[in-house]
């Protein structure tokens, strides 16, 4: 995908608002902007002659009419959310919410992704497909389904925020590959065909720096024996936002049987340490 770097940088706000941004929000708020750009045009081609509401919404993000950060920062206190929240509190296209359609009584993992990851699927898919297509294993093509889901809930530190969505229900090598891939992007190695995105040159510069977590985490998870696995679910994330391809989930469907424990409660109703989570997901308008 083709990011106007010119327009990126100008909804971030004037050099000063750019400066002040550490390199883990820059990225974040590339990222994010991909998953609307990405989205955007899925849905463009899907929907044919788009209505008006929607051609209006593909519109902005085209253009580039996006606050500024230090138009951000103003509204903190004029609203009733944070910015960090998840694309089911706050759209990633800008878009006011819809009201969503109920959940199963006993929901499992594919009713998430129906009904739920919305926002997320498309990526997540693309990136679980590109895995499969690369012969990676099953545990990391499962990691790469499951890597950023959780942003549908939070976006700040997703990696670990997803690794513990997922940590009673699939093993710990697919939980270890969601925590640290987002560490790892930041880190080139040749080995394996990962070279430091020119993308992040080009939008941030070559003084990007991330937080000093950030290469904390990345020395210990390079000298770890599944280092390869989230390193595995970065080679496959990068590419992962290509708006002529959409995959379906039906190809992933016996991994996730083979790999996944679906408890028969539903997710959300297991009583394990995660289910408000998952609860959360579920009921994203419930006020308290």
């Amino acid at each position: 995908m083709e990011i106007d770097r010119k327009a990126f940088l100008e909804s971030l706000g004037d050099a000063d608002a750019i400066k002040k941004m550490d390199s883990e929000a820059r990225a974040d708020a590339l990222e994010h902007r991909m998953l609307a750009e990405l989205n955007t045009a899925i849905a463009s081609r899907q929907n044919g002659g788009l209505q008006e509401s929607n051609k209006a919404e593909s519109s902005q993000f085209e253009s580039g009419k996006y606050p500024t950060a230090a138009e951000v920062e103003a509204q903190i206190e004029t609203r009733t959310y944070r910015s960090d929240a998840g694309f089911l509190m706050v759209l990633c296209t800008g878009a006011n919410a819809k009201r969503l359609a109920p959940m199963p009584a006993n929901p499992t993992l594919l009713d998430f992704f129906k009904l739920r990851f919305m926002d997320t699927a498309n990526h997540v898919l693309q990136s679980a497909n590109l895995a499969m297509k690369n012969g990676m294993s099953e545990e990391i093509i499962l990691a790469c389904l499951l890597h950023d889901v959780v942003q549908e809930l939070i976006r700040t530190d997703h990696g670990w925020w997803g690794a513990q969505l997922f940590e009673p229900y699939v093993p710990k090598k697919v939980t270890f590959a969601i925590c640290y891939h987002q560490a790892l992007r930041y880190y080139a190695d040749p080995s394996v065909g990962y070279e430091y995105p020119d993308l992040y040159r080009q939008l941030f510069g070559v003084d990007y720096v991330p937080p000093a977590y950030i290469e904390e985490t990345y020395r210990m998870v390079r000298k770890h024996r599944w280092y390869m696995e989230p390193r595995m679910v970065a080679v496959n994330d990068l590419y992962a936002f290509d708006p002529s391809v959409v995959v379906t989930i039906d190809p992933f469907l016996d991994i996730i049987g083979r790999h996944c424990k679906q408890p028969k409660e539903g997710l959300g109703n297991d009583g394990s340490p995660v289910a408000h989570m998952w609860r959360t997901i579920i009921r994203p308008d419930q006020p308290l």
